[in-house]
């Protein structure tokens, strides 16, 4: 027989959104910005009701209250602000008015505040090794240091480091995967090796490679970028060479073969016959998850603050859940980055396990149609609530068929659509000199410094004046800062692309020509609500790239854009 329940109010919450499966994962924000909630609310009578949102930081005691109001069929809505990193507490409450009685609450949610450098970043990939004047050695920390003006003054504000560990001996790499590294009489390597072969006599994950420097070496580096205002991301790469301390010291860390032997690594249809994957499920994988938290600690303390992990896709996700939860109630600055370039699902499970960031499609998308598809799925659907998409033109790994054997007008529009599309962006080293010769077997560069040593020609002029000015638009531009405000807007040529963006009174308008080689024109017809204009205004338009000003009237306006002059029109837009 049931239990007869006790007298309380009839009031009902429900359908509490966004949410991200039913409140499983976690809603991200950034300091200053608004939560707005919505939720169902109603009760059994006609008695007057209200609600709020209650909220706080988890390191106060004492809730926040911001009053909800109602906007139609039962429907309420409220907005709370963010100001602190961290995690923060919400839930939703409601009361009869007369007679009063015991409010309702929903359960509590939890949603995480990251810094504002997961949401706006401008990434510099570095290859350390490659930053010298010497093809047949490395480069050090010393010339590392020595770049990082021409960096800045390109108007980058992150630089993004490769692994910078020592490098397994066995089964070492050779130049263009090579499966073996040339070798001297007395078997010493004349080549690099891959750095993602992490490991090897003079250290693993806690030690830098000594072809680089020292500890101290790199540390003067890292102390030199943050005088210039550059912030440094690590990649972190889950892999051990064959000669890395842990082999011997936690086999049982690792995968066996039937036979015993520990097992290489594989990414059908990929080998890598020079790295050891972690067992992430071993009799000890605790003491192996923790480890890799002392790997990720110790670099925060050398003043790493972004962590680019190779692979993600490849281990568990409770793993992940575990970690960054746990590295951010230590160490709420810190941010991490997917990269998985994997299936679609497992991208967006990482998202909403913890990741900061993630790597995306944007490399393989060229068609305005798979453009304006993919990039309202990132900023316009609820993906927008825990999914911060990155856009890189190309990475040591990937250089899209698009681009090769192409000139500065191909990797000026690449970089155009990546700077202007996503608060985030990167770009790999040499693409702004243009480097454009493709390996015949994969889809890299030729002479891929992932295996080689390599020099730069840096004073080759390339790009560099177009990027800076893209990237002192980001910088100046509040608009082009945020993520989830992307809209697109009709051109009926369909090598034209109208996007804006609007943050108040700041307002930008991109007009790209998605043909490299030809001349586009023709009309576009701007949604005029979007950019907060009147149907018939008449406002100016100044492009940063060009310095041409116009004055338009209304939503229908001709356009003509000819690659060699610019890959696009990126408009400041001011009413008049």
């Amino acid at each position: 027989m049931a239990t007869i329940p006790s007298l309380k109010d009839n009031l009902v919450i429900e359908n509490i959104r966004p949410q991200i499966e039913g409140g499983r994962f976690m809603l991200k924000r950034e300091p200053g910005d608004s939560v707005t909630i919505q939720a169902d609310i109603f009760r059994h009578s006609h008695e007057k009701y209200d609600a709020a949102i209650m909220y706080r930081h988890i390191s106060k005691k004492k809730w926040e209250k911001v009053p909800m109001h109602f906007v139609d069929n039962d429907l309420w809505e409220g907005t709370f602000i963010v100001q602190n990193i961290g995690y923060y507490e919400y839930k939703v409450v409601a009361w009869t008015l007369e007679p009063k009685d015991v409010p309702t609450e929903s359960p509590v949610m939890k949603l995480r505040v990251d810094p504002l450098y997961a949401r706006i970043g401008t990434w510099y990939e570095m290859w350390p090794k490659s930053q010298g004047s010497d093809p047949s050695k490395s480069a050090t920390w010393k010339d590392c240091e020595k770049q990082l003006d021409y960096i800045a003054e390109m108007g980058f504000d992150t630089v993004y480091l490769v692994p910078i560990h020592p490098i397994g001996i066995t089964n070492r790499k050779g130049a263009n995967n090579a499966l073996h590294a040339k070798t001297d009489k007395k078997g010493k390597p004349l080549e690099p090796g891959c750095p993602y072969a992490v490991g090897n006599k003079h250290g693993g994950h806690f030690a830098v490679d000594p072809e680089l420097g020292s500890m101290k070496d790199f540390e003067k580096f890292a102390k030199a970028a943050r005088a210039k205002g550059l912030r440094l991301a690590l990649d972190i790469a889950l892999n051990c060479s064959p000669d890395h301390p842990y082999v011997k010291e936690h086999p049982e860390w690792f995968y066996h073969e039937p036979d015993g032997s520990i097992k290489f690594a594989e990414n059908p249809p990929k080998k890598y016959e020079d790295i050891y994957p972690f067992d992430y499920y071993n009799e000890n994988y605790k003491a192996l998850w923790q480890e890799i938290e002392n790997i990720i600690l110790f670099w925060a303390d050398k003043g790493i603050e972004i962590f680019r992990i190779d692979n993600p896709h490849t281990k568990p996700f409770p793993f992940w859940e575990w970690l960054i939860s746990d590295v951010k109630e230590k160490r709420p600055e810190l941010v991490f980055l997917a990269e998985a370039f994997t299936r679609p699902k497992m991208m967006h499970r990482l998202a909403k396990a913890g990741f900061d960031m993630s790597y995306t499609y944007f490399t393989w998308r060229s068609e305005k149609w798979e453009f304006e598809q993919y990039l309202k799925e990132l900023t316009q659907s609820n993906a927008k609530e825990y999914m911060r998409g990155i856009f890189f033109p190309t990475t040591p790994d990937i250089f899209p068929k698009y681009l090769a054997y192409k000139g500065a007008n191909a990797f000026k529009l690449r970089y155009f659509l990546a700077a202007t599309l996503s608060s985030l962006t990167g770009l790999y080293n040499g693409y702004e000199l243009c480097e454009n010769i493709p390996s015949p077997i994969k889809e890299e560069l030729q002479d891929s410094e992932k295996y080689q040593y390599k020099v730069h020609d840096w004073k080759t002029p390339g790009i560099k004046d177009f990027i800076r000015r893209v990237n002192e638009a980001r910088l100046v531009h509040a608009a082009l800062q945020e993520y989830d405000n992307l809209e697109f807007h009709y051109a009926a040529n369909d090598q034209l692309m109208v996007y804006s963006k609007v943050l108040g009174e700041d307002r930008i308008l991109c007009i790209a020509n998605l043909d490299m080689d030809n001349t586009q024109e023709g009309l576009v017809e701007l949604n005029m609500s979007k950019l907060g204009l009147e149907e018939d205004a008449f406002y100016f338009l100044k492009d940063v790239i060009t310095d041409e000003s116009f004055v338009w009237r209304g939503s229908k306006n001709f356009v003509r854009l000819e690659p060699s002059k610019a890959p696009g029109h990126l408009f400041i837009l001011k009413k008049i």
